[in-house]
Order: structure tokens, then C-alpha cells, then sequence
């Protein structure tokens, strides 16, 4: 199978889901961050309840997963899932697809 390049709109789009990954995970990092240090103070946790802690522990989680999980690579459609981490993996496993626009430069 021949490798090839993403077409601009397919890069764009990939684009898009790495920014809106990075920009969650950065947000959720702080809020854990905010919400594990101030917990007692807030309220949020005691001693040996969780509480209201975990289910916002469990809020902020979920959508890092749901971003993982609706990652699919723009030419074949193959879910890519956890090999992408926060940015999309150089080349798609599936097609051998380069996820970058030929000649870009991002």
C-alpha cells in the first residue's frame, strides 16, 4: 500500500482535535490541580468520603477519554484511540497515511 498525505481539509480537521485536546487537557490539569489542593477547604472531601470529590474527579476525566476515543484517522476512518496521546500520531497504523498536509509545517 502506498503512503500518502492528508489533504488540507483533512489536516485542518486533525488540527482542530489536537488544539481542542491540548486546550481540555490543560484546563482539567489546573482544575485537578485547584480542586485536589483546596478540597478540604471547599468542602469537597473529608477524611475518608470521597464525595462530591470523586464525581468531580470523574467529570473532568471523562472527556479526556471521549477525545481519545473519537479520534479516527481523516483518510481511512480507523479509530487511531490511545496511540495518540495528547497530538496525533505521525502516520496512521491502519493506511500508512502521513497525518500532516504534504508540505506543511505544522
Amino acid at each position: 500500500m502506498t503512503t500518502g498525505y492528508l489533504t488540507p481539509e483533512q489536516n485542518s480537521k486533525l488540527r482542530r482535535w489536537e488544539r481542542w485536546n491540548r486546550n481540555y487537557f490543560i484546563f482539567a490539569f489546573v482544575a485537578l490541580v485547584i480542586i485536589l489542593v483546596f478540597s478540604s477547604q471547599l468542602g469537597l472531601s473529608s477524611g475518608d468520603d470521597w464525595g462530591p470529590l470523586g464525581l468531580l474527579l470523574a467529570a473532568l476525566v471523562t472527556p479526556i477519554i471521549i477525545f481519545q476515543l473519537r479520534l479516527a484517522c481523516p483518510a481511512c476512518g480507523v479509530k487511531i484511540g490511545w496511540q495518540a496521546k495528547l497530538m496525533a500520531p505521525d502516520q496512521c497504523k491502519s493506511c500508512d497515511t502521513f497525518l500532516r498536509a504534504k508540505g506543511s509545517s505544522s
